[in-house]
C-alpha cells in the first residue's frame, strides 16, 4: 500500500545510497553523483538527509576499497554535511508494505518521508517511479533545484 505525503518540506532533501557511493569513489564514471554532492552543499537553506543504512552500506562497500582513515574521512564528512536518520523495526515493516520495485529502497522512502523530505536524489529512479509523495530527481538533474 503506497502513502501519498500530505506534509513535506521543500528545503528537505533525502540523498540515496548510490549517490554517496558514487560520489566518493574517486572514478570518473562517477563524476556526476560528486557534481551532484557539491552543488547541494552550496544550497543556501536546504536540510539535507542521508540514512545510518546508507553510512553502513557505504562502510562495507569501501572497506576493501579504502583505507579505515579514508573511511572516517568520508563518514565525518556525511556528519558534518548531512542529517543522518535512523531507522527503526516500525521503519522496516512500513517499507514492507510499500509497492516500490526495491525493498532497500521502500526503506529509504520512508525516512525520506518520515523527515518530510520533497526530495530524493538517486540513481535508482525507476525503483522510486511507484512510491507517491516525492519529487524524484537523478544526480544529473540536481541544478534543477534553485539554490
Amino acid at each position: 500500500m503506497t502513502r501519498q505525503v500530505k506534509t513535506y518540506n521543500p528545503n528537505h532533501i533525502f540523498v540515496d545510497t548510490n549517490v554517496l557511493i558514487g560520489a566518493y569513489s574517486g572514478d570518473a564514471r562517477f563524476q556526476t553523483d560528486s557534481d551532484c554532492l557539491h552543488y547541494l552543499y552550496s544550497i543556501v537553506g536546504k536540510k539535507l538527509y542521508v540514512s545510518t543504512l546508507s553510512v553502513a552500506q557505504l562502510i562495507s562497500v569501501y572497506q576493501k576499497k579504502k583505507t579505515n582513515d579514508e573511511i572516517r574521512s568520508i563518514v565525518r564528512e556525511l556528519q558534518h554535511r548531512f542529517t543522518i536518520v535512523c531507522f527503526t523495526v516500525k521503519d522496516i515493516d512500513e517499507a514492507l508494505t510499500e509497492t516500490g520495485a526495491d525493498i532497500e529502497d521502500n526503506v529509504q522512502f520512508v525516512l525520506a518521508r518520515k523527515q518530510k523530505c520533497r526530495v530524493i536524489i538517486t540513481n535508482n529512479y525507476k525503483d522510486y517511479l511507484l512510491l507517491l509523495g516525492a519529487q524524484i530527481i537523478k544526480p544529473s538533474k540536481v541544478r534543477t533545484i534553485a539554490r
